[in-house]
């Protein structure tokens, strides 16, 4: 079980949001720092949103982006989705060290953009879908399509999807725990990993989320709890790798 460290950017900064209102974000100070601080904490992974980017439809924070890519520097994996929606800027990104980029309003809105970078950057691409009440949410969720996320999703695994980012958009940033039944359903009706999202709370959730892990889910993004201390990252994170084995022989830790 992955846990994934998210660092949300803002005008430079890393901040948190409630459930995607740009109105109501904390700041959390700088971006590379932060890398740093979950790198040494033990994360395996990075989350970065744009949030700039994702409101404005192209890259807004491409210093922060860069600056965090260079503290890493390679030692874990970086994924990035905010503004994605063009072939040249994943290109662009690729180039520059990120692992993957993250497609979400995008995929659902141009699924033939969806199509052309599953083929041109094989492995690379993830889809962010965030839904509420099992529909699909898009525009800095906005906006409800009415699609049924299971379709969508079932559909994007086809065109070659490497893994799908599951947000419950009615508990992100509340810390009212991790959406587990809809995210498994999620999970069980594709072959490709899950990732879950929104909500995560405590230690609890750590739990709950190890226990279906053979049912595809494969990580979760940390947000606000790991900033508000609801939830210590390094102990997460060990307690994941000690429920799955990783901690009794010498198996090699997922990125």
């Amino acid at each position: 079980m992955l846990l994934i460290p998210a660092i949300d950017l803002k005008d430079g900064q890393c901040v948190r949001l409630k459930q995607g209102d740009m109105d109501q974000s904390t700041t959390f100070g700088n971006p590379a720092e932060m890398a740093r601080r979950w790198l040494d904490a033990g994360a395996r992974r990075l989350h970065l949103v744009d949030l700039n980017g994702a409101f404005a439809g192209q890259p807004k924070n491409l210093a922060a982006i860069k600056a965090i890519l260079k503290e890493v520097n390679g030692e874990i994996p970086v994924q990035l989705g905010g503004g994605i929606r063009d072939l040249d800027t994943i290109e662009r990104y690729v180039d520059a060290g990120l692992e993957y980029v993250i497609i979400g309003t995008a995929a659902v809105k141009n699924p033939g953009f969806l199509q052309d970078a599953c083929s041109a950057f094989a492995g690379r691409v993830i889809v962010g879908l965030d839904a509420k009440d099992g529909k699909v949410a898009i525009d800095g969720w906005s906006k409800l399509t009415g699609q049924d996320v299971l379709d969508v999703a079932k559909r994007f695994e086809d065109w070659g999807v490497e893994s799908i980012i599951y947000t419950d958009i009615g508990r992100d940033g509340m810390l009212s725990g991790i959406n587990i039944d809809a995210t498994v359903k999620l999970a069980q009706s594709l072959k490709i990993p899950v990732i879950a999202s929104g909500g995560l709370a405590s230690i609890q959730d750590i739990r709950d989320l190890c226990a279906v892990e053979d049912e595809g889910v494969e990580g979760v993004i940390c947000g606000r709890a790991i900033y508000t201390g609801d939830l210590d990252f390094a102990e997460g994170q060990k307690l994941a790798d000690q429920l799955n084995g990783y901690e009794d022989d010498d198996s090699e830790y997922p990125q």
